[in-house]
C-alpha cells in the first residue's frame, strides 16, 4: 500500500514539475514575442519622395544624466522633424537635448582634421613617407619637424595609401541621432524615434494584358519602392499613403520604374490592405519586408483578370487642346486651321467592383500588352493615370491609328454682321482596315463662348461649353463625312 502511494505521489509530483516547466516556457516565449512585436522598424512612404519612419529599440538607461545614440538613421533624414518618446514609464525619462550628426568620414576630413599631426603615406611605387602634414589643397606637403624641417611634395595622383594613427574625435562613420536625457530608474526603456526623410518614393505600375479581341484585360498592379535615403529598413512594417499631401516645400521629381515585360497576374491573396485615411488611401502590406538603402522593391498589389475595356478612336483634328479666355471675339480666319491627320486609340475601363476591380488605384503608368500569333506579349502603347477613386473610369491613350486617317478643312468663313460670324468645316474620315469601326470627331468652338451649330449633317453631343462630339460609322475601306457650319454672335 506505502509503495503505491509513493509511486503517485512521485507521478503526481512529477507531473507538477512538467505543468511549471512548460508554463515558463510559455512565459518566455510570450515576453519574448511581445518583445520582437513592441522593437522594429514601421515605415509609411508617401508617393512625393518621403517617408516617415518609426523605429523602436530597447535602451539601458542608468538613473541620473545618459547620452543615448541612434545609429543606422537616413542619411536623409529631416532633423527638425525628429520626436523621441518613452514608451514603458514615460514619466521616468526626460529629453534636455536633441542633436542631429552628420560629419561623417571621408578623406578630404580626415586630411583636415591631421593638419600639423603625423601621418604616413605611401606612393603607388612602394614608397613610404612620414612627417607634418602642412597642406591639403592639392597635393600633400609633408615636414619632418612640426615647424619647419625638411618638406616632401607628394602628387595626388601618386598616393596609393594614406595611414592615420587613429579616427579623429567629431568625426562618425553613420549619421547619429543623439540625445541627452534625464532618468529617474535604471533598467531597460523601450523608446520609440519618428522622423521624416527624403530619398524614399514609391509609385505604382500596371500591367495590362487585352484579349484577342480588345474586349477585356488581364490588370496587375505592382507597388514600386526606391529607396534611396542612405538608410536600410530591416523586416520592417510597410504601410504606403496614396493622395497628394500639402508641404511647405516642393516634393522632388518622382521616380519612374523602367519598361519591363508583361507581368503574369498571380493568383495568391492580396498582399495590402486598403483603407480610407483622412482624405487619402492607407495600404498596408500585411506581413513584413525588408527595403535595403540603394534598392528597388517591386510587391503586387491588386490583380483582376478580366476588366471589360472599350476600344475608341477620336479624331481631334484642330487639336487645339485647352481653351483659355479671351477678352475679345478670334476673328483671324486661319486661326485653328491648321491639319492633324492623326487618329488617336484609347482604352477606356470602369474601375468598378462588378468589372472586377472596384478598389482605390494610386496614380502610376500603365503599360498595355498584347499577344501575338505566337503566344508572346507585345508592348502596344502606355500612359499616365492619376489617383483613380472606385466606380470612376480610366481613358488610356495607347497612340495613333495605323490604318485610320482623318482630314478637316475650313469650307467658309464669313462676317454677317460687325457681331456675328460664320464658319463652316468639312471632316472626312477614311477607314483601310478590314473591319468598320466607330470614330469620335471632336470639334472647338474656340472663337466665342456664344456660339450656335446652325447647319450640320448629323446629329452631335455638346460635351462642354466649348466643345462637341460626332459619332461617326465607318465602313471598312470606306469614308464617312461630317460637315456644319458654327455662328458666334458678341
Amino acid at each position: 500500500m506505502f509503495a503505491r502511494l509513493f509511486r503517485r505521489a512521485t507521478i503526481l509530483g512529477l507531473v507538477s514539475i512538467l505543468v511549471v516547466l512548460t508554463f515558463l516556457v510559455q512565459c518566455d516565449w510570450g515576453l519574448n514575442r511581445v518583445k520582437a512585436q513592441e522593437e522594429g522598424v514601421q515605415l509609411t512612404v508617401y508617393n512625393q519622395n518621403l517617408a516617415l519612419v518609426k523605429d523602436r529599440r530597447t535602451l539601458s538607461l542608468k538613473k541620473g544624466d545618459n547620452e543615448i545614440r541612434f545609429t543606422d538613421v537616413a542619411a536623409q533624414i529631416d532633423p527638425t522633424s525628429v520626436s523621441f518618446e518613452a514608451l514603458k514609464e514615460p514619466q521616468t525619462a526626460s529629453v534636455l537635448e536633441q542633436n542631429f550628426e552628420y560629419d561623417l568620414v571621408s578623406t578630404a576630413k580626415l586630411l583636415q582634421k591631421y593638419l600639423d599631426q603625423k601621418i604616413s603615406v605611401v606612393t603607388k611605387d612602394g614608397t613610404a613617407y612620414e612627417g607634418y602634414l602642412q597642406s591639403t589643397a592639392q597635393d600633400i606637403i609633408l615636414a619632418s619637424e612640426k615647424e619647419g624641417g625638411q618638406v616632401t611634395v607628394i602628387k595626388a595622383d601618386q598616393i596609393r595609401e594614406i595611414k592615420y594613427p587613429r579616427l579623429p574625435s567629431g568625426l562618425i562613420t553613420k549619421p547619429t541621432l543623439v540625445w541627452m536625457l534625464t532618468s529617474t530608474k535604471e533598467g531597460p526603456q523601450l523608446a520609440e524615434v519618428t522622423y521624416l526623410t527624403g530619398g524614399v518614393n514609391w509609385v505604382a505600375n500596371y500591367v495590362a494584358v487585352t484579349d484577342k479581341d480588345d474586349k477585356n484585360v488581364t490588370l496587375t498592379g505592382w507597388v514600386t519602392i526606391d529607396n534611396k535615403s542612405g538608410a536600410g529598413y530591416e523586416n520592417a512594417r510597410l504601410q504606403l499613403i496614396a493622395g497628394d499631401i500639402h508641404r511647405v516645400t516642393p516634393p522632388a521629381r518622382v521616380w519612374e520604374m523602367a519598361e519591363g515585360k508583361a507581368a503574369v497576374p498571380s493568383s495568391a491573396p492580396a498582399q495590402f490592405a486598403e483603407q480610407p485615411f483622412f482624405e487619402y488611401h492607407l495600404y498596408t502590406l500585411q506581413r513584413p519586408t525588408t527595403i535595403k538603402n540603394n534598392q528597388t522593391k517591386q510587391i503586387e498589389f491588386v490583380t483582376a483578370p478580366q476588366v471589360p475595356v472599350n476600344k475608341i478612336y477620336v479624331y481631334d483634328g484642330a487639336q487645339l487642346g485647352r481653351i483659355g479666355y479671351y477678352g475679345s471675339p478670334l476673328l483671324d480666319k486661319g486661326y485653328g486651321t491648321s491639319i492633324n491627320k492623326k487618329v488617336v486609340v484609347m482604352l477606356e475601363l470602369k474601375n468598378a467592383k462588378d468589372k472586377g476591380l472596384g478598389i482605390p488605384l494610386p496614380k502610376g503608368t500603365v503599360r498595355v500588352y498584347k499577344k501575338d500569333d505566337q503566344g508572346g506579349s507585345q508592348f502596344i502603347g502606355e500612359d499616365a493615370i492619376d489617383h483613380t477613386p472606385k466606380d470612376e473610369k480610366m481613358m488610356l491613350y495607347l497612340g495613333d491609328a495605323f490604318d485610320i486617317v482623318g482630314e478637316r478643312k475650313q469650307t467658309d468663313f464669313k462676317r454677317i454682321s460687325d457681331r456675328v460670324y460664320e464658319e463652316s468645316f468639312e471632316i472626312k474620315v477614311r477607314n483601310h482596315k478590314d473591319a468598320p469601326v466607330e470614330v469620335r470627331v471632336v470639334e472647338h468652338l474656340y472663337r466665342w463662348s456664344d456660339w450656335e451649330i446652325v447647319k450640320t449633317s448629323t446629329d452631335y453631343t455638346k460635351t462642354d461649353s466649348r466643345t462637341i462630339e460626332y459619332r461617326l460609322p465607318v465602313a471598312k475601306d470606306g469614308e464617312a463625312t461630317v460637315t456644319y457650319t458654327v455662328r458666334y454672335k458678341w
